[in-house]
């Protein structure tokens, strides 16, 4: 299993906006909040577990519109299917958590068969996509897709929409819509506390 120390060291030889850089650097910080909401209980816990949330929503997203499409280039229709299946399965569990009492003994365990599914995924993409890309891009195009990436991301929805999950088109039509909706959604929640 990678480290989150591993995939920060990986990201530090790429230029700070490769999109390879900025994926390994979301790769590390995912694991650290899944360490966070399991050590954490209260109120920081449920921050802990909304920003995991948030970062797996865009992140996820960010990779369908942008990435996939370059990785089944380069990587292959059946790496990108398995990574795309993965996501999908990932949005409904998360959806399902999304629904818990981070309190809940439930919560705990479903959380942590959530975290080895996404560490797996990671590490796939890690070990079969990101070296492809790396291969078959160079750094400018690389760089270029960190920009188009961190837009996505921009736009992209915060909370789990498996409807969507694991479809590049299906991000592209609904991704924006429901992102209004969960960035309004969010920001009233951290209005009213």
């Amino acid at each position: 299993m990678r480290s989150s120390a591993k995939a920060r060291r990986e990201a530090a030889k790429l230029d700070e906006g490769d999109v390879i850089a900025v994926l390994l650097r979301q790769h590390a910080r995912v694991r650290d909040l899944f360490d966070d909401v399991a050590s954490a209980d209260g109120g920081h816990k449920q921050r802990a577990f909304d920003e995991l949330r948030a970062l797996l929503a865009v992140h996820e997203t960010a990779e369908e519109m942008v990435l996939r499409p370059i990785s089944e280039r380069l990587a292959g229709r059946a790496v990108v299917d398995a990574r795309n299946a993965e996501e999908a399965r990932a949005n409904e569990v998360l959806a399902a958590l999304e629904d818990l009492d981070v309190a809940s003994p439930d919560f705990d365990e479903q959380l942590e068969q959530f975290r080895q599914a996404v560490v797996a995924h990671a590490e796939a993409e890690e070990s079969e996509e990101f070296p492809a890309v790396l291969e078959g891009c160079d750094d400018t195009e690389r760089l270029q897709l960190g920009r188009a990436l961190q837009a996505a991301e921009a736009v992209a929805p915060t909370h789990p929409h498996p409807s969507t999950a694991g479809s590049t088109v299906k991000q592209w039509a609904v991704g924006p819509a429901a992102s209004l909706v969960d960035r309004t959604r969010d920001a009233i929640r951290s209005a009213l506390g």
